[in-house]
């Protein structure tokens, strides 16, 4: 298993933003400076994918205030991702990125053995983004992602438009969504209706 697939759903749908994961930087509006993967190799390939499951804002996002976007794969709905076709080491050295943890450390090194051991879900510790989820298959290579082991234990909050506005810019790149969908989507997601009407929402992702 030379290349994977690693499914974001949050702010890393979007380019730009995921390029702070792979060739380190700041993200616009972020407080946070990456410091990119070991390898800085492009993904190969992007796609856009729909997998069960669904989208879910609760703890507390260091990055962007508000609450983070979590995959909760119990919930009876459709989640909107966008593939990037990677290596093992990159996605690793992502995973690590995620949790504050350095890229190419023991954390990274860890999960890059264990990946291809993984068939569903594993947990590699309880911290926000430390459990590996298997999403099956993309032209034949696996597909994951990481999120919360226990999300649907999590309260919801509502998330940030800074946050909203990257998820947007993603959901539109990848899948060619009009506004008006993304605010459908987003708004159904447990956390947002916390903070946010359709109206509201809209406003802001349209500044």
């Amino acid at each position: 298993m030379e290349r994977v697939w690693y499914v974001a759903y949050g702010s890393n749908l979007a380019l730009e933003r995921f390029s702070c994961y792979l060739y380190g930087g700041r993200p616009r509006g972020g407080a946070r400076l990456y410091p990119g993967c070991r390898d800085q190799t492009p993904p190969q390939r992007t796609a856009a994918v729909t997998v069960s499951g669904g989208l879910v804002f609760a703890g507390a996002s260091k990055v962007w205030g508000g609450g983070s976007a979590f995959y909760n794969a119990a919930a009876p709905t459709q989640l909107a991702g966008r593939a990037y076709l990677l290596s093992l080491q990159q996605l690793a050295d992502v995973a690590a990125q995620e949790m504050w943890r350095e890229p190419g450390g023991a954390y990274a090194l860890e999960l890059e053995a264990l990946l291809p051991e993984v068939a569903e879900i594993h947990s590699l510790g309880s911290g926000r983004y430390e459990t590996v989820v298997r999403l099956g298959e993309l032209d034949g290579l696996p597909m994951f992602t990481v999120t919360h082991g226990t999300v649907a234990d999590i309260d919801p909050v509502a998330p940030t438009a800074s946050y909203l506005h990257w998820i947007a810019t993603g959901l539109i790149e990848a899948h060619g969504w009009e506004l008006a969908q993304v605010v459908d989507y987003l708004h159904a997601a447990p956390g947002v209706r916390l903070g946010w009407t359709p109206g509201t929402l809209l406003s802001a992702l349209s500044a």
